[in-house]
């Protein structure tokens, strides 16, 4: 069985504290044409390259039904910055404009087989999973990305079609697992795409 989840696979459900004093879980975002749940952190060069992008694809889908929730499920033991309080500051700090919610169990990144930071999951209106990996080609500095893979599979859900690009690598920072290396993965996780020799 594959470590992420495979392409037309339902959205695992979750509970989990917002930022905003609020938990949320699938329910709270029923109404979406579109569900984008990306797993996140705070410190990631990849994910600090990203955000604004995050917050402009919100400003522009939301219109169209879209909604986004950002997960941080890194522990906090070596990596303090991405603790909850941490998260509060940095989300009031970026002007975050979606729910950033905490996996403190790492339960949820198991479930969505989550690889690294920013990890980007596309849902269709039935929460099964039509894209999953990168936002474009390079996350970590803005203005300098040539493809729009996220965009481009939100527009296809949202006109009722397969994306033409449905799997890509995510490209970011190791998820970082309790009592790990801060480079570990697990043994069955892998490219979504097989990188060229």
């Amino acid at each position: 069985m594959a470590f992420t989840l495979s392409l037309g696979a339902a959205a695992p459900d979750f509970r989990l504290p917002g930022v905003d004093g609020k938990n949320y879980s699938l329910a709270d975002f029923k109404e979406a044409k579109a569900l984008i749940v990306v797993f996140s952190c705070n410190h990631c060069p990849f994910v600090v390259g990203s955000v604004e992008r995050m917050k402009k694809l919100v400003v522009d889908y939301a219109p169209r039904g879209v909604r986004m929730v950002a997960i941080n499920s890194n522990e906090t033991e070596k990596h303090p910055a991405d603790s909850f309080e941490h998260m509060k500051t940095n989300a009031k700090e970026k002007g975050l404009n979606f729910p950033y919610v905490r996996d403190d169990s790492q339960d949820v990144a198991r479930a969505y087989g989550a690889l690294r930071t920013p990890h980007f999951y596309v849902f269709d209106a039935a929460r099964k999973l039509a894209y999953t990996g990168r936002m474009d080609d390079n996350p970590r500095e803005p203005g300098k990305e040539t493809t729009h893979e996220l965009r481009d599979a939100l527009d296809a859900v949202l006109a009722g079609k397969a994306p033409a690009v449905a799997l890509t690598n995510p490209v970011g920072c190791n998820v970082k697992w309790a009592g790990k290396d801060g480079h570990w993965m697990p043994a069955e996780a892998c490219d979504l795409v097989p990188r060229k020799a």
